[in-house]
């Protein structure tokens, strides 16, 4: 609801800003302008650009041939995403790396990260050279994470208004650039607690949202709506699920060989079409002009801060293909395997099996536990086994690693399917009070009803148009847990019928 509630918001604003302009547009700058560099110290300080030549040559080259092994692989997917009730292809291309078990939400869309080389942790890559990609977007994380380090540090950014405390952190960012450590375990050197978490929690990125795109294979691209600034390969938004105040740092590579760099018939008013840029603009706001950055081979730029809430952010296409590495500091409050499986855990804590029997049955039949027990298997059916059957088999494009957890969280959800069924036959008993009964009644018909709608939304995003389109390897998988094909289901999977004996 409140995800609904937010994009009427938005599509309100952005009627209300285009009305008050008319006709008219916003001006906006170039490094060309006067003034520009005043506009973007006034306005857009919270930005930080780096230029190529910052970068160390030995990084940018593991990188990009990162990036070329990923393409070659065919490892970059539209996503068919979903939004006012809407599916549409996204433009750009995208593929998620980062630690295991993480996963990344926008527009009602669930990535699973790629997980990258971790201690510890067994992942079988179909090729080494995308173990060499993945390893190679490690590196970049480290270098970015040192660099929003410095970068807070410039701006006094810090959580903190204890000069001591910001001094000592100064001291551990110049530790960790010394000795090219990056991480809390890796450090060497001591560092108190609280000046750790502090420059720790809005820096240490766990995963990255690789895109790319070649603007000339694609038959029609939007164009900037407030400053005509020309084609969008994004359009103006904040970035979605991010710890609050978290630093995002971006790696841009355009392949500007593979085309004219500067457009021939370019006026000098406004942007080189040709050349890809990233537009900044002040979040609703018809006051101040906006800022478009040309983003040339190896350009990296920072969003420190509460830039990503106050400001919008928009990526506007060149002629050449591109790659970007946008690294984030992603919320995982709920979007990590030990996080879905905890719930599960805690789930299943209701089902015992009876000490003289195999018969299985709950252990409360209060309205809170149910309510939580329905609530999670809900949570595991459509924020995970479906967001990930809909994908097809495109991560088995660089590992399994994801199937071994998606069979595991298949099995909860089948014993959540049979405690769903024995809350069912307990209804039909008459050993609750009529009130304990209405009161069971009513908390499954939300329940339930709110799973149905849901698994209708779901079986008609898998039969549409767009979904028909995919190369057979991306399109929906028909897995069995989808359909109501097996015997030995507890419910029926259509559970219309079931609502409508509830309601009687």
């Amino acid at each position: 609801m409140k995800r609904r509630a937010g994009e009427r918001e938005k599509k309100l604003k952005k009627k209300r800003l285009l009305e008050e302009l008319g006709k008219n547009r916003l001006p906006y700058m170039t490094p060309v302008d006067a003034d520009f560099h005043q506009l973007w110290k006034s306005k857009y300080s919270k930005l930080i650009f780096r230029k190529s030549d910052t970068v160390p040559e030995e990084l940018h080259q593991m990188v990009q041939e990162g990036f070329l092994t990923l393409r070659e692989h065919d490892c970059f997917f539209q996503d068919l995403v979903r939004n006012k009730g809407k599916d549409f292809f996204t433009p750009v291309s995208r593929i998620l790396i980062g630690k295991p078990g993480r996963t990344y939400k926008y527009l009602n869309t669930r990535l699973f990260t790629v997980p990258w080389p971790t201690e510890g942790c067994e992942i079988k890559y179909c090729s080494p050279r995308i173990h060499d990609a993945c390893k190679a977007l490690i590196k970049l994380n480290d270098y970015l994470h040192i660099e929003a380090v410095k970068a807070l540090q410039g701006q006094n950014l810090l959580d903190t208004k204890d000069t001591t405390v910001i001094d000592r952190e100064q001291n551990f960012a110049t530790s960790l650039i010394e000795k090219g450590s990056f991480s809390k375990d890796q450090s060497s050197c001591y560092v108190p607690e609280d000046d750790y978490t502090s420059l720790n929690n809005r820096t240490s990125y766990n995963l990255t949202l690789l895109n790319y795109m070649d603007p000339l294979q694609m038959p029609y691209l939007k164009q900037e709506p407030y400053f005509e600034m020309g084609n969008m390969a994004v359009s103006w938004h904040h970035d979605e699920n991010l710890v609050e105040r978290s630093t995002v740092a971006v790696y841009s590579y355009s392949c500007e060989g593979s085309s004219a760099e500067e457009a021939t018939d370019w006026n000098l008013k406004g942007r080189d079409p040709a050349v890809w840029h990233v537009g900044l603009k002040v979040a609703w706001d018809i006051e101040t002009p906006g800022l478009a950055i040309p983003l040339h081979q190896g350009d990296l730029y920072l969003m420190l801060d509460d830039l990503n809430m106050t400001h919008q952010h928009c990526v506007l296409a060149g002629f050449s293909p591109r790659f970007s590495s946008t690294h984030r500091v992603a919320d995982c409050s709920r979007g990590t395997l030990e996080y879905i499986f905890g719930q599960c855990e805690l789930a299943l804590q209701n089902l015992q099996t009876d000490s003289n029997s195999t018969a299985l049955s709950l252990k409360s039949l209060e309205t809170a536990v149910i309510k939580q027990m329905e609530e999670i298997h809900n949570e595991v059916e459509f924020e995970w086994l479906r967001q990930f059957w809909f994908q097809g088999k495109r991560y088995l494009k660089c590992t399994d690693w994801w199937l071994k957890p998606m069979a595991k969280l298949e099995e909860f959800w089948r014993k959540m399917e049979l405690m769903t069924s024995l809350v069912l036959q307990e209804v039909r008993k008459k050993e609750q009070t009529e009130e304990q009964r209405n009161e069971t009644i009513s908390c499954l018909l939300l329940v339930l009803t709110e799973r149905q709608r849901l698994r209708n939304e779901w079986a008609a995003r898998c039969q549409s148009e767009a979904a028909e389109s995919l190369p057979e390897e991306q399109k929906p998988e028909c897995h069995p847990f989808w359909t109501n094909e097996e015997s030995n289901m507890p419910l029926p999977f259509d559970l219309e019928e079931v609502i409508v004996h509830l309601q009687n």
